[in-house]
């Protein structure tokens, strides 16, 4: 149940099954599932729960009265055998709640590395989240998302079951996501309007002048170019030599379950 270096409060409950890293630490009142696996220099701060069929990656942080791994909130859910998958070195902040899959939906919800998730925020059953993704406070990501790396979820927003997220996009706070949002996205309003392009994370990023001067007029043609926004997207494709262009042309021509976010709708 782990090395020398783990150590685990008395009062923690830590039930036959479990596999510990080396290093892991869990604080007062934690309870720890029979199939759950933390890896290595895994830190569950106190009241944490951390249950079914769970894997946490090495150096990851929960914080106070998280609820990670517990049954999905869906009718549908008949008991089936599902995981939650979480990656490495990730913050988990108070009150934070991670359901795992269905078996609808693929059986398993997925969290990358290097995320944030801050007090209150929900991530539900078969959501897909790539790696350094940002959900503010009491933020949700409804059934079957999928969020790309380097996202940012502004707090008390909700994102509609199936949405997909592109690359790179920040959606503002108090907003309903209810349509895909293009990599590089800026959606804000109350009923998620694309507004824009991410610049600031573009150029917090690194990402050079002629990436973002390409990714500027990707979207005007987007926003006012002739034919469906699918039409558009693939005229683009055949035009850019931007790999930045490039992830938002092959984002849009992808498959989907919803409709998309367009300049100046909702």
């Amino acid at each position: 149940m782990g090395g020398t270096d783990t150590r685990i409060h008395p009062s923690a409950v830590v039930e036959d099954g479990a596999q510990l890293g080396q290093g892991v630490h869990i604080g007062p009142f934690c309870h720890v599932g029979p199939e759950v696996v933390l890896g290595d220099r895994v830190e569950l701060k106190s009241h944490v729960v951390v249950s079914g069929d769970t894997g946490i990656g090495d150096d990851t942080v929960i914080f106070p009265f998280a609820c990670i791994g517990e049954i999905p909130q869906d009718k549908k859910y008949q008991g089936e055998k599902t995981r939650l998958i979480i990656g490495a070195r990730n913050r988990i902040r108070e009150h934070v709640t991670m359901n795992p899959g269905t078996e609808g939906g693929g059986g398993v919800t997925r969290v990358g590395d290097d995320g944030l998730f801050m007090a209150g925020c929900h991530v539900a059953h078969d959501v897909q989240l790539g790696d350094r993704v940002i959900v503010v406070n009491h933020a949700a990501l409804a059934g079957h998302c999928i969020v790309e790396d380097d996202v940012i979820i502004g707090g008390l927003s909700g994102v509609h079951q199936f949405v997909r997220i592109g690359r790179g996009a920040i959606v503002g706070a108090v907003t309903m996501v209810t349509n895909d949002v293009i990599p590089y996205g800026l959606v804000q309003a109350p009923r998620g309007q694309l507004d824009g392009l991410n610049l600031v994370g573009l150029k917090r990023r690194g990402v050079g002048r002629e990436d973002i001067t390409a990714l500027r007029a990707a979207f005007q043609m987007l926003a006012q170019g002739e034919g469906s926004f699918q039409e558009r997207a693939r005229r683009l494709g055949d035009e850019t030599k931007s790999d930045y262009v490039r992830h938002i042309v092959d984002f849009v021509t992808a498959g989907s379950d919803r409709s998309f976010l367009t300049p100046g709708t909702g």
